[in-house]
């Protein structure tokens, strides 16, 4: 079934730039589905860096969940609800259905990959869960970034894969890499360069 992304606009002021577990927990409690679905990524939200730790929300900034597309009904709850992320409120608006785009260069803002907190051991365990998923690509790390799951701080890198070919490219996007998808991680879009 094919996957898509369903982007629902937001109005709010401040968001913490850290906020994948909290957006993780809030849709959780409209949508208990979302935590046994493996299957399921959830976008970092997008906005302008607003100073001590916050993102101001802008015109483009969405609540974006990528899903198979049979999915899309469970998920349609979230039109019309008020999310709280730490003492962040924000209004879940209407949404609209992207399809995934078919492009040679990926780029995932934060992966994680339980054990593995260095560049090079990473690289090589991102190596073989591209190799279970029959794909190929070439690799660019770029910062080591941090996020906070309750009172633990979990260690990831921004990652981009380039020379995809179209299919490769759509298993990437639907399958992601490594864990906690559902909080922002291995989701990936578009890479400009």
């Amino acid at each position: 079934m094919p996957y898509v992304d369903l982007a629902f606009r937001i109005v709010g002021k401040t968001i913490p730039v850290d906020h994948g577990y909290s957006l993780y927990s809030a849709i959780s409690r409209i949508v208990p589905e979302l935590h046994g679905a493996r299957n399921i990524g959830v976008h970092p939200i997008r906005g302008v860096y607003h100073g001590n730790g916050t993102l101001r929300l802008a015109e483009h900034s969405r609540l974006t969940v990528r899903l198979p597309d049979d999915d899309i009904k469970t998920y349609l709850k979230l039109a019309g609800k008020r999310l709280t992320l730490n003492s962040n409120g924000l209004t879940v608006g209407v949404p609209e259905v992207r399809k995934l785009r078919l492009v040679a260069s990926l780029r995932a803002r934060l992966v994680t990959i339980r054990g593995f907190l260095e560049p090079d051991g990473f690289l090589q365990a991102v190596r073989r869960q591209l190799e279970s998923l029959g794909l190929s690509g070439e690799l660019a790390l770029g910062e080591r970034r941090t996020f906070r799951v309750k009172e633990k701080q979990i260690v990831g890198f921004e990652l981009c894969v380039t020379e995809l070919d179209a299919e490769e490219s759509l298993t990437l996007q639907e399958a992601g890499l490594g864990g906690r998808r559902h909080m922002g991680c291995g989701v990936f879009v578009q890479w400009r360069g």
